[in-house]
């Protein structure tokens, strides 16, 4: 038997591997070359049917912009018709504004007004609105009404405290039992005894019993302009009276200027209430009692809205009060911030900018934390802080109540009472009662003008001229 081995050709091995190559790339290029023609014929396909596209548009274009036009008109009338079958006062009678939010511009409806011709036709609803208090007791004896502690508020010291013979001396005990809301109320609210100051003429207080829709605004120590307010029809302008109070300062700074009082006390519509013996020496302080307790004086009124003095009313009361306070049944209304939403943030913004002094800031905002008023921003759908320079209200005794405990907070605390009123409105629980109004409504009311010239006394007590 032969053991022999077959040794392969080499020279056949290489042509069969040569062979193999060959075809291995003829394959490959194959198959390379089939999705080039795939996508050469998807590009043409994709071709013709785009410039069929073009060419039925170019044919067909005005159909479709027939039908785009039709949609319009279709949508205007809609619009229009609704608007048609709403009641007066709704969005057809409002002023359109803008304003920046958060960078965005945001459009919004302003001030919904109805047409005089509806105001005219209303009948003004002077009965008594239902509220849980019924009767207010305003303390005014030496002999307090309440019982118990009389620890003062965080331990401050009493000789440095704003309390004097005006508001009465409130103890902490009868500050925190003063928030419970009763049928009835046994409260502070200024004009604690016949010494106490803030007094006007015999004739004024006549007058100013006489009023049961007021428009009132002041200006003590300076001589600030009046603004005349502007809007108002002839029967608003004999419904409504119209009171700024001023200081003798005030008074004789304007006389130095050349406006004088006519006969019936009047500038243009507005009655000048002369105040004398003002209770407190910080005149913002001073500012907040026809501010705050318009109710005490003009007993008779029903319904009052504040202005401050650095602004001016545009729009007729009535509306204003049949927009903001009877349509959202309401007992008080009151313009968001434009700035802040929390009373924490403006407290620390009060203080950066020496608006206040930062330890009676840090004390008032120390207690509402101590009390447990907390950081939001919103109560559900009110806002938590709000600007104070137009209150429309009705002189409900829930509202006069809230009023005085308010201005008894600015007392306690700082004159700015931005602090205070939802503070206020959250221990009291009125937030389904009271209308926080946007920004652009409050614009749409006055007119900003700012405070043109301020007096100061000169070393002899004269009044001097500053621009």
């Amino acid at each position: 038997m032969s053991h022999s081995v077959s040794i392969p050709n080499i020279s056949e091995e290489d042509n069969g591997q040569q062979t193999i190559d060959d075809h291995v790339r003829r394959t490959r290029s194959k198959f390379r070359r089939i999705p080039n023609k795939l996508g050469h014929r998807h590009r043409t396909r994709s071709n013709r049917i785009f410039h069929r596209v073009v060419r039925k548009l170019r044919k067909w274009w005005k159909i479709p912009l027939f039908l785009l036009s039709i949609g319009l008109l279709v949508y205007e009338a809609s619009t229009i018709w609704k608007r048609f079958k709403e009641s007066p006062g709704s969005e057809r009678n409002s002023v359109p504004t803008t304003r920046i939010v958060h960078g965005v511009r945001e459009h919004k409806c302003c001030l919904k007004l109805s047409p005089p011709e509806y105001i005219k036709t209303l009948p003004s609803p002077f009965e008594k609105s239902a509220s849980p208090v019924k009767e207010i007791v305003y303390i005014t004896g030496v002999n307090s009404s309440f019982v118990g502690e009389k620890t003062t508020l965080l331990q401050q010291p009493f000789e440095v405290s704003r309390f004097n013979r005006f508001t009465g001396f409130q103890t902490f005990y009868e500050r925190n039992e003063s928030f419970k809301v009763n049928e009835r109320a046994v409260v502070h609210c200024g004009f604690y005894s016949e010494n106490g100051g803030f007094k006007v003429s015999d004739e004024d207080k006549s007058y100013m019993e006489t009023c049961q829709i007021v428009v009132s605004t002041c200006t003590f120590g300076g001589g600030y302009d009046l603004y005349q307010p502007i809007g108002m029809s002839e029967e608003t302008l004999r419904k409504v009276c119209y009171v700024a109070f001023w200081d003798e300062f005030t008074l004789k700074t304007q006389e130095l200027e050349g406006i004088h009082l006519d006969n019936d006390h009047t500038i243009g519509k507005w009655r000048i209430v002369v105040v004398r013996e003002l209770p407190f020496i910080d005149k913002r302080l001073n500012g907040k009692i026809p501010k705050m307790l318009g109710h005490r004086l003009f007993p008779r009124a029903r319904y009052s809205i504040w202005v401050d003095s650095k602004s001016q009313l545009r729009r007729d009361p009535v509306a204003v009060l049949e927009a903001l306070l009877w349509r959202t049944k309401s007992v008080l209304a009151i313009s968001e911030h434009g700035a802040r939403s929390s009373v924490y943030d403006e407290a620390l913004a009060i203080v950066q900018k020496n608006k206040e002094n930062t330890e009676e800031v840090d004390m008032q905002i120390a207690q509402y934390r101590m009390d447990g008023f907390s950081e939001v921003q919103r109560f559900s759908l009110i806002a938590a802080l709000a600007q104070a320079s137009v209150i429309v209200r009705d002189h409900a005794q829930l509202t006069n109540m809230f009023m005085c405990l308010w201005f008894n907070e600015v007392v306690h605390f700082t004159s700015h009472d931005q602090l205070s009123f939802p503070y206020v409105m959250w221990r009291m629980g009125m937030l389904k009662d009271i209308n926080v109004y946007p920004v652009c409504t409050h614009r749409d009311l006055v007119n900003t003008m700012g405070h043109k010239r301020k007096e100061k006394p000169n070393a002899d007590g004269d009044v001097q001229l500053s621009g």
